[in-house]
């Protein structure tokens, strides 16, 4: 495991985690969003864009996409790959919690596992459903809880342990796990229907000798945590968390892969 890997961690999750994670999980929630042809969709916490760019074909080229997120580094990713086929994408560097579009111009709004990380998720979920038209929907996706997840929660223990935080400052991605409180929060605002469902997949993930170091440095887009590292420090935890949880990641490696089950819920919310 070498200090020379490309440091920018939004090139690491879009050659690391999109493939491997994003991309199929993407999927999954289009399955339960059924885009339309000509419809205008909103990919709120786009990353580096694998819900805006499988749901451009889609809605087709009479279609529109507005893609927003925090992280300009992300943005930057995201323009930079190839464009898809369908309707053109809008790169938006904006704040969830105040969308700088107008009310009711979007009929299908999208958020694949950015709900956990807004600030004031009851703010960025009412302006999700303000930007609605009515009869729009919203599918949110996010992760169940930690402990449903052993190999992240190992990385996670051990990270915080060296870093002397507490777990809540490092697992931000499973902060939202509890299918109950994700009901309660989308409760705050005036969708006509919530339904939520679990679901499970089996994840793989190329290069388990180097799994820890490419998922630190990856979720330094999302993690404060992890952000304020720098090289040396990064590259001292990922050496000691890499030696702690070897005997967890072996039980999942499988050859060249890492395999096990991520398991999310997945929230359908109806405007009308």
């Amino acid at each position: 495991m070498g200090r020379n890997d490309s440091s920018n961690p939004a090139e690491v999750y879009e050659h690391y985690l999109g493939p491997a994670i994003a991309d199929p999980w993407t999927r999954v929630l289009l399955k339960y969003a059924s885009p339309r042809r000509g419809e205008s969709v909103l990919d709120l916490a786009c990353g580096t864009g694998s819900v805006a760019r499988q749901v451009a074909p889609m809605v087709g080229v009479a279609g529109r996409i507005v893609a927003i997120d925090i992280s300009a580094a992300m943005l930057a990713v995201a323009r930079a790959l190839p464009a898809p086929a369908g309707a053109p994408i809008e790169w938006c560097e904006g704040d969830a919690r105040r969308l700088e579009l107008p009310d009711g111009i979007i009929d299908l709004a999208l958020c694949q596992q950015g709900v956990q990380f807004f600030s004031d998720r009851a703010a960025a979920v009412a302006e999700m459903r303000r930007v609605l038209t009515d009869g729009g929907r919203a599918i949110i996706s996010v992760w169940q809880a930690l402990e449903r997840h052993p190999v992240f929660e190992a990385l996670f223990d051990a990270t915080a342990r060296h870093l002397g935080v507490p777990i809540s400052a490092v697992d931000l991605s499973f902060s939202l796990g509890d299918a109950e409180e994700l009901r309660a929060l989308l409760g705050t605002t005036n969708f006509s229907k919530v339904e939520i469902t679990p679901r499970s997949l089996e994840i793989h993930l190329p290069s388990p000798d180097r799994f820890v170091q490419l998922t630190v440095l990856g979720a330094a887009t999302s993690i404060p945590a992890f952000t304020r590292l720098d090289e040396t420090e990064r590259f001292a935890l990922v050496q000691a968390v890499a030696h702690e949880i070897a005997s967890v990641v072996s039980q999942y490696g499988e050859g060249d892969e890492l395999i096990f089950p991520m398991s999310t819920h997945i929230a359908v919310c109806a405007s009308d």
